[in-house]
């Protein structure tokens, strides 16, 4: 019985940690660059792979294409991001940073997010599916499964795979 406390101990503070990390980093972009942590993650991913359509950065930050709209909207509101269509078909939206957006990026800290997805991205896939499935354990533990993925420190919600199917 007692491995089986000291395990639950183990599980209470990862999470405790896992949520410092995240809160933590987020509160600290949004000090020093004005925007959320998911805003400045998908400035870090547009700074990468620039020009990028809207589909391919939601991809890249494993969020529906709906969110990153939603933070996109925000970005250009502040000058950091500028959305374009394309010329050889006007249906496409290429999205780039603005000099300001580029600015912000050089002095921006890291993102938990961009550090946690990079960590996830190296591990074999029995590991993930491992990782998915104690997670999802969690969430059915707390009753969570119909509550909505809000981004850390942001009002974005990610619309769940389950939905984005129908």
């Amino acid at each position: 019985m007692r491995k089986k406390q000291m395990a639950i101990a183990d599980i209470f503070d990862n999470l405790r940690r896992v949520y410092q990390v995240i809160n933590e980093q987020s509160k600290k972009a949004k000090k020093q660059t004005g925007i959320t942590g998911p805003q400045l993650w998908a400035i870090k991913m547009i700074a990468e792979s620039s020009p990028v359509q809207v589909s391919e950065l939601a991809h890249k930050m494993y969020l529906h294409p709906a969110t990153v709209v939603g933070i996109l909207n925000r970005l250009e509101e502040q000058g950091l991001v500028i959305r374009t269509r394309t010329r050889e078909d006007r249906r496409i939206v290429d999205v780039n940073l603005t000099p300001e957006g580029n600015a912000l990026v050089v002095r921006a800290p890291e993102v938990a997010q961009g550090l946690l997805a990079a960590g996830l991205e190296v591990l074999p896939a029995g590991r993930l599916l491992d990782i998915a499935s104690a997670l999802d354990q969690l969430v059915h533990i707390l009753g969570a499964q119909e509550v909505p993925p809000h981004l850390i420190l942001s009002p974005e919600v990610n619309l769940p795979r389950k939905l984005e199917k129908n």
